[in-house]
């Protein structure tokens, strides 16, 4: 008989099995954690972001949303490997699990997204308890019209979104060379409700929109002082994650009335003078219409006997006609979603229509009961379409967008039975304007490309130079200038010139992320954003600028 030779109270026998157990329960860590799966996903998305970020023709918008969505995806990767490939065990991954969940708890009770810092689509991070913009700027006291006001000089009348073609062109107007040496005179500056409703102007009076608390409102400001003459109120509030809240269109202003769409789809149409309502329409609630995921930002367009707005998200209803009169509906017209973009009043190929682009379209209608004349698709109802169409000398138009849309000009046709058709002339990305409206001058065009102000050749659509980080502002043409309403709140004066980019001066309006676009009334330069306005009085006479 074998003799078993162990010690007493040693147990170290090997008994069968054993010797492989204990080989499993001492593999590394590192072995159980395959660290490689995280290192792969770590490095796929950084070569993205790379990716993304080296590649030119996109814009900051898309690159920006892309890498968000680069982000997300490989943060989910980790958290499947982490839950079901890391080979611990289900008390360790559960508990990490919980961890990740507690930090994500934390971080949302110490911090909210308050709309985005800019137009490029980054959130403004604050802390939870940073107050809320509410607009309640204080009480709005109305000092009431002035029977006869005294006459103010230098002023013209200013009726609507970008001036009275809606072109952003101002004729006759000059701007002086040098600010420093004769700085325009700030008449006045006041609290501002929310919004990026731009100003209208007739004689002395300045209309505009604005959100105080749960009040929507349209507000007549005197020019020249600054002092409220009157308001018009609606009980509702717009509100929006990254734009913010308010009304976003600018009023309309025509033989003696106000014209004004709030963000819900409410049109009013009121006295001038007085601001008494005449007559009112819910837009989208009448004929059942969802809002714009931005708001009704679009400004009413008079077209003979006709206010025209745009309609909501539906493959329907593009446009609404009402009678100016007394707001009856005349029609309804169109087979696309609205966009954020204004109906323009146009003659193409000898046809007087109204141009609208819309979520996935371009729309010429005839004014009288909107049939569509002619049609172009562009790009996709994705992504919003904000850029006024620049209708150009020979039948042309411009086109632009952000979101890798581009811009594309058209060519405007009528054939031998008086129909018209729309085709390409040439289409790049060598302007991508996301709201800002774009300019013309002696052929060349001049916009903010992707927050950068840009010049392109229209006969070629080749880009002339790229220069002057303005951001998500406004563009105005006042002669051979351009006038620049900077993202940040300055106003800057450039030449408006093929040959080389050259900023004139520069102003320091404003102070805050400013989207909403100036309003140059004569002499009378008015800015505005969500927080204050203001009023400045340039010069009456300015130098001409050297020859180019």
């Amino acid at each position: 008989m074998e003799r078993n030779n162990t010690p007493p109270g040693d147990s170290s026998v090997p008994i069968a099995g054993a010797e492989t157990k204990d080989r499993v329960n001492v593999l590394p860590l590192r072995g159980r954690l395959r660290w490689w799966i995280p290192a792969s996903i770590l490095a796929i998305a950084a070569a993205n972001v790379v990716r993304l970020r080296f590649t030119l023709e996109l814009d900051t918008m898309s690159r920006n949303m892309q890498t968000f969505f680069t982000v997300v995806v490989s943060l989910l990767a980790l958290l499947a490997w982490w839950l079901f490939l890391t080979r611990l065990r289900w008390r360790t991954r559960l508990a990490g699990f919980g961890l990740i969940v507690l930090c994500g708890f934390t971080l949302n009770q110490l911090v909210r997204i308050d709309g985005s810092a800019d137009g490029r689509g980054s959130p403004k991070i604050v802390w939870k308890w940073a107050p809320r913009k509410s607009g309640d700027v204080g009480g709005l006291k109305s000092a009431g019209p002035v029977e006869t006001p005294p006459k103010l000089e230098g002023v013209a009348d200013y009726p609507g979104y970008l001036g009275p073609n809606r072109s952003g062109v101002v004729a006759g107007a000059q701007l002086e060379s040098d600010w420093t040496a004769h700085p325009p005179e700030q008449l006045w500056r006041r609290p501002i409700g929310l919004g990026w409703s731009a100003f209208a102007v007739f004689g002395r009076n300045a209309v505009t929109q604005e959100q105080r608390g749960e009040n929507e409102l349209v507000v007549c400001y005197d020019l020249a002082t600054g002092n409220p003459l009157w308001s018009h109120t609606n009980l509702v509030r717009f509100s929006e994650p990254m734009g913010g809240d308010g009304p976003r269109a600018t009023p309309t202003i025509d033989h003696g009335r106000v014209y004004a769409l709030g963000a819900t789809g409410i049109l009013d149409c009121l006295d001038a003078a007085t601001g008494k309502l005449i007559w009112t329409r819910d837009t989208l609630k009448e004929d059942a219409l969802p809002n714009t995921y931005f708001g009704k930002c679009s400004s009413p367009l008079l077209v003979d006997d006709l206010v025209v707005v745009t309609g909501g998200m539906a493959k329907r209803s593009t446009l609404l006609a009402f009678r100016r009169e007394d707001g009856s509906p005349v029609w309804r017209a169109g087979n696309d979603e609205a966009s954020f973009s204004s109906p323009e009043l146009v003659t193409l190929a000898g046809r007087r229509q109204i141009l609208s682009v819309n979520a996935s379209t371009v729309t010429g209608h005839e004014p009288k009961d909107g049939h569509v004349l002619w049609e172009y698709a562009w790009a996709n109802n994705k992504w919003p379409k904000c850029v006024q169409p620049v209708v150009i000398d020979g039948d042309r138009v411009l086109l632009s967008a952000s979101f890798n849309a581009g811009c594309v000009l058209l060519q405007i046709k009528a054939g031998a039975q008086g129909e018209l058709s729309a085709t390409e002339v040439w289409k790049n990305r060598n302007m991508k304007s996301e709201f800002s409206n774009l300019v013309v001058r002696d052929g060349f065009l001049y916009g903010l490309d992707d927050g950068i102000l840009a010049c392109v050749d229209l006969s070629t659509g080749e880009r002339k130079w790229k220069d002057g980080r303005y951001g998500h502002g406004q563009v105005m043409l006042v002669n051979d200038w351009l006038l620049v309403q900077t993202e940040p709140g300055a106003v800057v004066v450039v030449e408006a010139n093929p040959a080389r980019y050259h900023e004139v001066t520069r102003l320091n309006a404003l102070t805050a992320k400013t989207w909403n676009t100036p309003a140059l009334a004569g002499e009378f330069l008015l800015v505005r954003n969500d927080q204050e306005a203001a009023c400045y009085r340039l010069q009456k006479h300015f130098p001409k600028k050297d020859a180019l």
